[in-house]
């Protein structure tokens, strides 16, 4: 195996300042985001480093994702693990790929993160976001980093699809339809009566820690629901609700139930009962900012400090498609911008990592500034019905960014409103 350079603390403070070196984060993406692995003084990761799990070597097209990172041949790598076999395992296959200038840092815990001069970060909200590790912790009743309650409830989201839950999930979870928060004639979500009514069902106070996961399965535009095969999109609509209701402690496993699995921990179909509670605790909406209706939304095209982000594909915002078996109208919203989910309406491919985790938020928020969406601004994040938008939100909001909303009715609640304008066609600049 060939040996490879080892840059030390000063060498790499040094290499930071140029812009052609790479640094490259090879821990799992939870400790990326922030998580304390391996009992790290700080947490996240060296600023502005890169987050490339060695997780994902496991994958055939691993290159094609060093490449979409704009990783090139001709930037000099510098690679760091919580082991040098990790370092020198993904060092060597950047040597395979044709990368000539590898070296590996393997000071990381010991001198960079205990060193509070130099610099780290992580994603702002990064608690929210836990790991199949954290989850399990949770369920052995082993009290895991960042969590200080003694009440907790694990939902296994869907839409109309409970085969999703009985085919397989974490043990002790319930399962909850996406159905139960959002209205199926409008897609908006449900009244605060009925909010209430269905959290309490699902043995949800405001005071209850939830943690929320769907499973992924190949959605199929042909299929009469293929919003039922996207459940891990679903799963963040419903923290989204669950957020503006007032559940205080929402947390979402990243990745979904590909991390569970992935993780090799146990799986069971049994059917667990809900243990109904008699008072969400607090008048819903908690934080009604989080969601805004049409007035607002127009109101927001209006304004130089807002801004409506379409999370669709190109073809429904160009108005080829509408992007729905339910919705006839095409096109989009006059003065939205375009915040590209992926190819459909049940994919995230620009917001997510292969495995479904959440995409490292330096890449999303680099992307934003090209098209004008920045944290400055109250943005409000759409798309036809509020999945994808809820998604985007949630990126934002995990990002720390303090004025961000979801537009609950979306496409499919403008298009409906023959007052309301529209547009066809690629945007004039």
């Amino acid at each position: 195996m060939k040996q490879f350079n080892k840059i030390s603390t000063p060498e790499l403070v040094e290499l930071l300042q140029n812009k052609n070196v790479k640094v490259i984060d090879v821990r799992p993406v939870d400790a990326y985001n922030g998580w304390k692995i391996k009992q790290e003084k700080r947490n996240g990761h060296i600023k502005g480093a890169k987050s490339l799990p060695i997780k994902w070597t496991n994958y055939i097209d691993w290159i094609e994702v060093v490449r979409s990172k704009h990783i090139s041949t001709d930037n000099k790598i510098v690679i760091y693990a919580y082991s040098e076999k990790d370092s020198t395992k993904v060092a060597n296959l950047f040597v395979k790929a044709g990368y000539t200038d590898v070296s590996i840092y393997n000071k990381f815990i010991e001198e960079w993160s205990n060193n509070e001069k130099l610099p780290m970060e992580h994603l702002a909200r990064y608690k929210q976001l836990v790991s199949a590790e954290w989850v399990n912790k949770l369920l052995l009743g082993k009290n895991p980093d960042e969590y200080q309650n003694n009440k907790f409830v694990i939902v296994h989201s869907h839409y109309r699809n409970r085969d999703a839950y009985l085919s397989g999930h974490i043990p002790g979870a319930i399962d909850m339809d996406t159905l139960a928060l959002e209205s199926p004639e409008t897609w908006n979500r449900r009244s605060p009566r009925e909010l209430k009514k269905a959290l309490e069902a699902h043995g949800i106070t405001s005071n209850t820690t939830v943690i929320m996961y769907g499973k992924f399965m190949m959605p199929n535009n042909a299929d009469e629901f293929p919003g039922s095969a996207a459940g891990h999109i679903g799963a963040i609509r419903n923290s989204m609700i669950m957020m503006y209701a007032g559940v205080k402690d929402v947390r979402v496993l990243n990745g979904g139930f590909q991390s569970w699995k992935d993780a090799g921990y146990e799986i069971t179909t049994d059917d667990v009962n809900k243990n109904a509670v008699s008072d969400f605790g607090v008048q819903i909406p908690a934080n009604p900012e989080i969601i805004v209706d049409i007035p607002k939304a127009k109101e927001m095209l209006l304004s130089n400090e807002a801004e409506l982000v379409s999370t669709r594909s190109w073809a429904e915002f160009t108005g080829e498609v509408s992007g729905y078996n339910y919705i006839e109208k095409k096109g989009r919203i006059p003065g939205a911008i375009f915040g590209n989910c992926g190819t459909d309406a049940y994919h995230m491919e620009n917001y997510r990592n292969l495995d479904h985790t959440i995409r490292e938020a330096q890449e999303v928020a680099e992307i934003w500034k090209e098209v004008g969406i920045t944290p400055d601004k109250h943005l409000a994040f759409y798309c036809g019905t509020g999945w994808r938008g809820s998604e985007a939100f949630y990126n934002a909001w995990l990002m720390g960014w303090p004025k961000v909303s979801v537009f609950d009715g979306g496409w499919f609640e403008w298009s409906n409103d023959p007052k309301n304008p529209f547009e066809t066609g690629i945007p004039k600049k």
